[in-house]
């Protein structure tokens, strides 16, 4: 077989062809997210920290009330800030049950449903956060975030993500590990009540300017 010069160039184009896209692939495998587009993926089972604005009230709330709150630390992939403290977030009153009308304690049961991040609110999904009257067998405080779940959370988000939400925590005071107040039988979370959720599912989310 006889190759010609012009054989060789064409396949020494192709060869250094090859070894560029090899090149390039693998410069793209070495970036983070956050720098591969302006976008990163949260991780299912991250905690989301949470101060409540708005009250929920067993005996004024219906299923289906929307409400209010921020975030208490930044909210963390990797080692990108994707939302940090105070960043508005939303939820919903799931489930709610009030002694007057229903027979047994009453409950509230709240789930997160979207962030707000440059100005434009994306859905998540999140774990519940239930709260039983004492009749029910349960704490009146169910999934409260305090003592041991508090440090847990101190450790988890603060510690590997750049200080995140430290001083945010540093600065949760007594009274706010109490999720659930007692009036009669009824059972309420009030404002600035402060409680952790975790991310149901990988999500993406734009990372916040």
């Amino acid at each position: 077989m006889i190759i010609t010069e012009t054989g060789w160039r064409m396949r020494d184009v192709k060869t250094t062809g090859a070894a560029i896209l090899l090149a390039v692939i693998s410069m793209l495998g070495q970036l983070t997210p956050a720098q591969s587009s302006n976008r990163v993926t949260v991780a299912a089972g991250t905690p989301i920290l949470v101060r409540m604005v708005d009250s929920v009230d067993s005996s004024k709330q219906k299923a289906g009330y929307r409400f209010t709150a921020t975030l208490e630390a930044n909210l963390q992939a990797y080692d990108v800030t994707v939302a940090p403290r105070g960043t508005t977030i939303y939820g919903v009153l799931a489930q709610a049950s009030s002694s007057g009308r229903f027979k047994g304690s009453s409950q509230l049961t709240l789930e997160l449903t979207s962030i707000l991040i440059n100005g434009t609110s994306y859905p998540i999904m999140t774990s519940e956060y239930e709260v039983k009257g004492k009749g029910e067998g349960g704490n009146t405080a169910k999934k409260v975030v305090g003592g041991a779940g508090l440090g847990a959370l101190i450790g988890g988000i603060a510690g590997g993500g750049k200080g995140a939400g430290i001083g945010a925590l540093a600065g949760a005071g007594a009274g706010t590990a109490v999720a659930a107040t007692k009036k009669g039988e009824q059972v309420s979370v009030p404002s600035e009540t402060l409680l952790e959720f975790r991310l149901a599912h990988p999500t993406e989310l734009p990372v916040a300017r």
